[in-house]
């Protein structure tokens, strides 16, 4: 029989018709997975909202605490730099509330599971308000109800689809009075912000604002925060680990670079420049790089505190090359942070100058017809130091430097092909090495140290490359077991801070490797004061890899040796179920002192 007779069984069309819709074998499977639940969050084998008590624990020390004292008048004195802690002899019984929620920002896996963990801490007696588009829909007053069936399709699965998302900053008045508005109208007693550091930040300020005389009867709109993003440069030591979404995120990078150093020794002839998604903080590549062993990953914090330039990073990258080129090894993989070039002191220094002129003579360049015509008037308006290391890169990477500004007036340095970059100023180096080796390689100390046979063999070799950028593939993917279960207590305790009547506070769980600790972090003891585009500004700063940290001292102790062989390990896809399904992000689990990988946030539960 040829083919153009047969037909598909009506059957089988049927079964894969009822997999649309979120509907996939995987999606039916993933929802049906119990999650670990805090002790603190179970009564009679019932999930139930906790009450909160004043804790032992202590935010780090905050050098701006007077000045923000005087920024949150209203705030500060009920919050100060106080942290809570779940307390089981004090659960709030509270009916009738209105507690609304939205994503800001950029999605992160477990958004959904927060959203659950909301529903199931307000329990049926309250109404929990879903805010379409993030902070614009709030603007717009574009609430609804989110109700029981709505989460049990959502339960475990990734993306922030069922809300949207969007970036828009709540900050002058007349958005303050907009939002007041909204929440009076639609009778809102608390908002809940799932979101980073600047969007907690911005719920510090809502706090602040809808403190009090919102209702009729002059009570206010409580305002809590749950902290996400796949950066994880939202941390607070032992009492905020890791924000969410940072495990499936490099989980996922993991894998994706897991098979690209597999197929290194495979095909034999490749060298792959790969850039991952965190632009501020290099926790995500150092995360990537513990769990896959690359020849080299680059962690900007080390770069700016060693003051490496440019050049100096391609000579690293050079020694490399030709280490493993002498040793017969023509290929390997290279971790680039996104914001890597902002952390290059003398590329820092080029970047601000140019936001600057470009900020200052946005309407003189628009003026301006061609890209010539800018670069003269912009060379013109920079310093000398500047002028040369612009002129000396590449023609494509001169022109993106000069890039329209985002709304920050910053470099948009995802549009930036820093691998590409590297790429290219890596090969012309290594040209110059081949063509006269005797400047590079010896005993010198700025010399590769390489047998003759290994010379030769270097000069011969073939440097061949692909260069990758991976950063939305980690953003909505369905949560690993551990994001999936922290989003979920995450959701709890932001929940039970509501119905405790609490504000100003963010979501934390600590003791992520022994029971869990739900704990309420004083969103004002968190500011603090930071120069941005020539002002004081109030806000939550971004936690940056520590040098001095257990994680990236290991990371130290076995870089060299990665470097010169094959240590590379394919962590294959994130796990839901097995062995490896409970394990923590590697460097938490260093960082926390953690007797091992695996996580433990309670008792098993069934969730619908």
């Amino acid at each position: 029989m040829s083919s153009s007779t047969k037909t598909a069984n009506p059957d089988l069309i049927r079964v894969w018709e009822e997999t649309e819709k979120n509907r996939s074998l995987f999606e039916r499977e993933v929802r049906n997975l119990p999650l670990p639940v805090k002790k603190a969050f179970i009564e009679n084998k019932k999930i139930a909202p906790a009450g909160f008590k004043p804790s032992e624990e202590k935010l780090a020390e905050n050098r701006d605490l007077n000045r923000v004292a005087e920024a949150f008048p209203k705030l500060y004195p009920q919050t100060g730099d106080r942290v809570l802690k779940a307390d089981i002899a004090n659960r709030p019984l509270v009916s009738g509330k209105r507690v609304a929620v939205l994503f800001s920002g950029g999605p992160a896996a477990g958004g959904h599971n927060v959203l659950a963990g909301l529903k199931k801490a307000l329990g049926p007696d309250n109404v929990l308000l879903g805010v379409k588009h993030g902070p614009k829909g709030l603007l717009g007053g574009s609430l609804f109800e989110i109700k029981e069936e709505d989460l049990n399709r959502l339960l475990n699965t990734g993306g922030f689809d069922f809300l949207g998302t969007d970036r828009t900053k709540i900050k002058n008045h007349g958005q303050f009075k907009l939002v007041k508005a909204v929440c009076r109208d639609q009778r809102v007693d608390a908002l809940v912000i799932i979101g980073g550091d600047d969007s907690n930040t911005n719920a510090a300020v809502l706090a602040e604002y809808l403190f009090e005389n919102v209702h009729a009867d002059g009570r206010g709109v409580q305002v809590l925060g749950v902290p996400k993003t796949i950066d994880g440069d939202l941390q607070e030591g032992a009492l905020l680990p890791i924000s969410f979404g940072f495990d499936t995120a490099t989980k996922i990078y993991s894998e994706l670079v897991g098979n690209i150093l597999q197929d290194t020794p495979s095909s034999r002839k490749y060298w792959h420049f790969i850039k991952l998604m965190g632009r501020s903080a290099s926790h995500v590549a150092l995360e990537v790089a513990l769990q896959t062993k690359p020849a080299i990953a680059f962690i900007s914090e080390e770069l700016e505190e060693k003051k490496l330039s440019l050049h100096q990073i391609v000579d690293i990258i050079c020694r490399s090359v030709a280490r493993r080129a002498g040793r017969g090894i023509n290929y390997g993989v290279i971790l680039i942070p996104e914001g890597l070039i902002e952390f290059i002191p003398e590329m820092k220094i080029l970047i601000k100058e140019l936001n600057e002129v470009m900020a200052d003579s946005a309407r003189l360049l628009s003026e301006l017809n061609t890209m010539a015509e800018k670069k003269d008037f912009i060379y013109g308006k920079i310093s000398a130091e500047s002028v040369k290391l612009m002129a000396s890169l590449p023609h494509e990477f001169e022109n993106m430097l000069l890039l329209d500004r985002d709304s920050h007036g910053n470099l948009q340095v995802s549009q930036i092909p820093t691998e590409k970059l590297l790429i290219e100023m890596v090969n012309i180096r290594l040209h110059e090495m081949k063509v006269n080796p005797a400047p590079f390689i010896g005993q010198a100390e700025e010399q590769i140290d390489l047998a003759p046979e290994e010379v030769e063999r270097f000069v011969k070799s073939r440097f061949a490359t692909n260069s990758h950028f991976f950063g939305y593939e980690g953003r909505c993917g369905a949560p690993s077991r551990f994001d999936a279960a922290y989003t979920f207590n995450l959701g709890l305790t932001a929940g039970s801070l509501a119905l405790a009547g609490k504000t100003g506070y963010m979501a934390a769980i600590s003791a992520l490797d022994c029971g869990g600790e739900a704990l309420a972090l004083p969103l004002t003891g968190l500011i603090h004061v930071e120069r941005r585009h020539g002002r004081d500004e109030m806000v939550i700063e971004k936690a940056l890899v520590e040098t001095d940290s257990p994680a990236f001292k290991y990371f130290l102790s076995v870089r060299e040796r990665w470097a010169g062989e094959d240590c590379f390990s394919s962590p294959g896809p994130r796990q839901l179920w097995g062995p490896v399904a409970g394990q923590l992000p590697i460097t938490v689990a260093l960082n926390q002192g953690c007797a091992g990988l695996d996580f433990d946030l309670g008792e098993e539960t069934r969730i619908i």
